[in-house]
């Protein structure tokens, strides 16, 4: 089949040379530059053994729905037969996996960060329940972080491959339950406890104290004593000063939401990235589309 797309490096650093180890990953990303010039893109790929079907189903549902602090799913490969390659495609703008933002910045991320992050995934979570969907992979290695916002990322591909973040999964899920809303909101729990101490299984007196509530909640046991998403936004944006409810993550993205070290990683990568060029395509092997033997 022909392969439009020629992989310039992973999004996701290789988590066999990490101490700790990050969170596993739903499935494999990739910067990669089109035929065409000037069009790059963040490409998804399932990962080793998955199923590329489902993959590819999921991303078709992903393609339909409209939810803020997402990516739009702007291409999907052939149909996931046999031998072919399965992979989506995002727009590319600068952005680190919230693992490696934690490394960048040398620990856990300041509260005001923690809290555009709770706001934006509860505020694309509440629209996605609306629809009576579930996301089923909410983790912390499915957040990217940009500097207009973070973004959640890999709808659906927890669904394709039982290589999962254990930590951030429901115990109902985890014990062979259907993906539901409650699952999305534990997950949401995990991701907060993770941005706000490094740990994805933290001790509650490790979580600051003016989150500690809210992150408790979401990490029930019993999904149905899990707030829903839509309560989740309020609890994470305090009051303005004339005490109205924020409906929105977008008015919390101040100047300097975003660690210094973290923003000086994505202008790193921007420059280093958009200024690279590909050396005359290699002949391919396999069933992996990229630049000599990066598989995706």
């Amino acid at each position: 089949m022909e392969r439009p797309y020629r992989l310039i490096t992973r999004l996701d650093p290789p988590q066999d040379h990490l101490t700790p180890p990050p969170p596993p990953l739903p499935c494999r990303r990739f910067v990669a530059r089109a035929a065409t010039p000037d069009r790059t893109v963040i490409l998804t790929a399932p990962l080793p053994g998955a199923d590329p079907a489902l993959f590819r189903a999921e991303a078709e549902t992903a393609r339909r729905l409209a939810l803020p602090w997402t990516f739009p799913v702007t291409e999907i490969s052939g149909a996931a037969a046999a031998g072919a390659d399965t992979w989506f495609t995002t727009p590319y703008i600068p952005a680190l996996p919230l693992p490696t933002a934690l490394a960048v910045h040398g620990g856990a991320l300041p509260e005001e960060t923690v809290r555009v992050i709770g706001a934006a995934l509860a505020e694309t979570l509440a629209a996605l329940h609306a629809q009576g969907l579930a996301h089923a992979g909410v983790a912390p290695a499915a957040v990217l972080l940009t500097a207009d916002g973070p973004r959640l990322t890999c709808f659906g591909a927890a669904r394709a491959t039982d290589r999962v973040d254990r930590a951030a999964q429901a115990p109902e899920q985890a014990t062979g339950g259907l993906p539901r809303p409650p699952g999305d909101v534990y997950g949401l729990g995990a991701v907060l406890a993770y941005a706000a101490t490094g740990h994805t299984v933290p001790e509650r007196s490790d979580l600051p104290s003016t989150l500690s509530g809210t992150i408790t909640a979401c990490l029930t046991r019993d999904p149905a004593n899990r707030p829903p998403a839509a309560a989740l936004l309020p609890a994470l944006t305090p009051p303005t000063p004339h005490g109205t409810l924020l409906g929105s993550a977008t008015p919390l993205l101040t100047p300097g939401w975003l660690p210094p070290r973290v923003v000086a990683a994505l202008s790193h990568q921007s420059s280093t990235l958009l200024s690279t060029d590909l050396p005359a395509p290699a002949r391919e092997t396999g069933t992996g589309t990229g630049t000599g033997s990066a598989p995706c």
